[in-house]
């Protein structure tokens, strides 16, 4: 069970000097650098040393974070530190996703019907360039450089994830409930019922990829509608993945018996992080796959 707080409320605990942050640096650089490599033919050495680099900070600094909870070393005001901290961290994931949904509305409103001469100067710029491009979405480029592909259609796998990450969004919140009223049966449940959804969903957009590339030819060189369709759904399952990961930790800890009802802002953070990829999804649901 989680410790009760051994210092007092408003004291500040500073951790010992730690080599999981360099580390982390290292691993980034070298990941990073070994995708590079991929990219150009490269080998892959570096790009699967970064990565198991980055596993191990994970599973150290983790374990730290973890033991120091335990321990009772994080006070009133480092709980108070900590929700700042990831209600900060949210709002610039909001404004990562904020810069991609831009992109998409500035290529449908303005750059489409620009270069089809409906607006403006546009008029000037359709017969200067591509005389014959309409403007239409979703579009293959001027002169069908993104080449032919159909569209991806939102009442399929798109729907059926909706669903399940709505579902997700459910079986979390009935989780936290069975946590505060210190009902842990039906929180390790819910807990694990989410991370089950949040698998099944990747599972899905793997399968979806790939109708959309063998079947639909569908591709990142598909135009903007391609990169933008992508972008998007792309990132998004990076962040699922992260949160069903989040997830999957704080699931171990409560069959270990970590978290009382009173200290559990693991859990409540992870689970914010759960209910911000829903929301983000609802968008991209509407607004890549329907409208």
């Amino acid at each position: 069970m989680t410790h009760a707080s051994e210092h007092a409320p408003d004291s500040y605990y500073v951790p010992h000097q730690s080599y999981w942050p360099i580390l982390a640096s290292i691993g980034l650089f070298t990941l990073m650098l070994g995708g590079t490599t991929v990219l150009n033919g490269g080998s892959k050495t570096l790009l699967l040393v970064g990565a198991a680099l980055i596993l191990l900070t994970l599973f150290g600094w983790f374990g730290t974070v973890i033991y120091e909870s335990e321990r009772g070393l994080y006070s009133d005001q480092m709980d108070r530190s900590f929700r700042w901290s990831m209600g900060w961290f949210i709002f610039s994931e909001v404004m990562f996703f904020a810069a991609f949904f831009a992109a998409l509305f500035y290529a449908r409103v303005y750059s489409v019907p620009w270069l089809g001469g409906e607006t403006g100067h546009g008029v000037w710029t359709q017969s200067l360039l591509w005389p014959r491009y309409e403007s239409a979405w979703p579009t293959n480029g001027p002169g069908g450089i993104g080449g032919f592909f159909a569209p991806m259609h939102p009442w399929g796998l798109p729907a059926l994830n909706t669903l399940i990450l709505l579902s997700s969004g459910a079986t979390i919140t009935w989780a936290h409930w069975g946590l505060v009223e210190n009902r842990r049966g039906q929180w390790l449940k819910g807990l694990a019922a989410t991370v089950a959804l949040g698998a099944l969903f990747l599972t899905l957009q793997v399968v979806e990829y790939r109708h959309a590339y063998q079947d639909l030819h569908l591709t990142l060189g598909s135009g903007i509608y391609g990169s933008t369709f992508y972008l998007l759904t792309g990132f998004h399952g990076l962040h699922v993945t992260l949160g069903a990961f989040m997830l999957t930790v704080i699931l171990l800890r409560g069959l270990a018996g970590h978290f009382t009802p009173e200290r559990h802002f693991a859990f409540e953070a992870a689970a914010w992080y759960w209910h911000f990829v829903d929301v983000v999804w609802l968008g991209l649901f509407v607004f890549v796959y329907w409208l």
